[in-house]
């Protein structure tokens, strides 16, 4: 059945903030005298939860409570949200798809009042008819919103097409018992990716070309 309706992540698969997310962590760890990243690191380990991500990286929730942590690198990240850009062709592919029928929104495990308003920056808010978010910053994963987007749409689930960066994105799709897509421009390496069963795809015209195929 042809894709009706695709719901989109947002932090590293419309938006390019794996720079951002990677440079605001290294403050973190340099304050803690711990071994900083690089970005090929951080796409190695990073995960959902995010507290098992920061477990990964060395932290200690028994020294040093993860709300701590958690708090002082969502600072460090929204005094510079405003410097990335979406991913090339990200907001052309949505427009087209629009043009030609296909509705879209957004589940994201950031907030959602952040959220709102970078829709307002970035132009977006006339493409989605849901901007999803949380209700907290600590990110600890979308499924339950995701299965009350889901119960919203009226579509039939086999015609619904989530679009991710994350293994976690995936597992989501799976929940909400839809297809999943994958960029690896993201957060996330190719290679754990394409461990998942999932598409994968580098880069938006690519993504395009599948979606257009159906």
């Amino acid at each position: 059945m042809k894709v009706k309706h695709i719901i989109w992540d947002w932090n590293g698969t419309l938006l390019d903030d794996r720079w951002l997310t990677v440079e605001s962590m290294n403050r973190l760890l340099k304050r803690r005298k711990m071994k900083r990243i690089t970005e090929d690191t951080y796409r190695d380990v990073f995960s959902f939860p995010v507290k098992e991500y920061y477990i990964r990286l060395g932290f200690d929730f028994e020294k040093e409570p993860f709300s701590i942590s958690g708090t002082e690198f969502i600072d460090e990240y929204n005094q510079r949200a405003h410097e990335p850009k979406l991913h090339v062709g990200a907001k052309e592919s949505i427009q087209h798809l629009k043009n030609s029928g296909v509705r879209h929104s957004i589940l994201s495990a950031s907030k959602q009042d952040i959220l709102d308003t970078l829709m307002i920056e970035y132009g977006l808010s006339e493409l989605f008819d849901h901007v999803v978010g949380q209700d907290n910053h600590y990110a600890h994963g979308k499924t339950e919103a995701g299965l009350q987007l889901i119960s919203e749409l009226k579509e039939e689930r086999n015609s619904i097409l989530f679009v991710g960066d994350t293994i976690h994105d995936y597992e989501v799709a799976c929940t909400l018992g839809i297809d999943c897509a994958l960029l690896t421009c993201g957060h996330t390496s190719t290679q754990r990716l394409k461990e998942t069963p999932a598409g994968c795809f580098p880069d938006f015209e690519s993504l395009m070309q599948c979606i257009s195929e159906e």
